[in-house]
């Protein structure tokens, strides 16, 4: 049994949706960016997503751009990353760790040893943001041949026939954006994602997370009473390090908020 079918069995006979907590990788420093993600499983976080510092991340926002921006000027790069990936994983043993990254960091590693190098660190899972499902083959084998999930990424208009490729290729979870667009937090969600929740549980497909937009206690609750099996916070959990007063404390309590809201009502 993989961590994520531990982790979602575990919240679902307590009647609780997952908590994801994204993080940038370095930043605002390699040191710093280890504290933070042991204070964001301190808070409550079920599965840990990081992002690996990239000049170009055309599916984040500007909070997450900056991140990644503060990350490469500190110095740290692909190896400071899977050194962090093998030290979250050494302090916290059944914790899933997914990275989200593109395409080009696999290319420029090369893809098998990419992935390689990423279940050595003691990752779960792999998304590659700018794969799309009818390239994303040789991604999901060279995955599974390391043992890791490829995650996929879904929204309320995929159709059914991409819904079906997931399903096939994918693992873990799969990542159901709450919007168009790239990341970032908002004030407000429109969720319509009955179609895509029925598509995905009809085909097989691993559970759905949501995330892209995801912010506040009340957003994590809306989208669980949604279907989704969890929620994936990012670019509210990063702007609290951008903001720079104790972001530990902070990231820990905010976390914790979160985390409650998971619970059944």
């Amino acid at each position: 049994m993989s961590r994520y079918d531990a982790m979602f069995g575990r919240l679902r006979s307590s009647g609780e949706g997952a908590l994801g907590a994204f993080l940038m990788l370095g930043d605002p420093d390699v040191t710093t960016s280890a504290h933070l993600l042991d204070a964001a499983v301190a808070g409550g976080a079920d599965m840990i997503e990081v992002g690996i510092p990239y000049s170009d991340p055309v599916a984040d926002g500007p909070v997450i751009q900056a991140a990644a921006q503060r990350a490469l000027r500190s110095g740290a790069r692909v190896d400071d990353s899977f050194a962090l990936i093998r030290g979250l994983r050494a302090r916290h043993a059944d914790v899933p760790i997914g990275i989200l990254t593109y395409a080009n960091l696999l290319a420029a590693r090369g893809r098998e040893r990419f992935m390689r190098d990423a279940a050595e660190a003691g990752a779960d899972s792999v998304l590659v943001a700018d794969v799309p499902s009818l390239e994303a083959e040789p991604y999901s084998a060279a995955a599974a041949a390391e043992g890791l999930d490829l995650v996929m990424i879904a929204a309320p208009n995929t159709p059914e026939t991409v819904v079906d490729r997931i399903a096939r290729l994918s693992g873990g979870y799969t990542y159901c954006v709450a919007r168009a667009g790239v990341t970032g937090a908002t004030e407000t969600l429109a969720l319509d994602h009955d179609r895509l929740f029925a598509a995905l549980t009809e085909a097989g497909a691993p559970p759905p997370v949501v995330g892209f937009g995801i912010s506040t206690p009340w957003h994590v609750r809306q989208a669980l009473a949604a279907g989704a099996a969890g929620v994936i916070v990012g670019s509210a959990i990063v702007r609290l390090i951008e903001q720079g007063e104790d972001a530990e404390l902070a990231i820990s309590r905010f976390v914790s908020e979160l985390k409650a809201a998971t619970a059944p009502a």
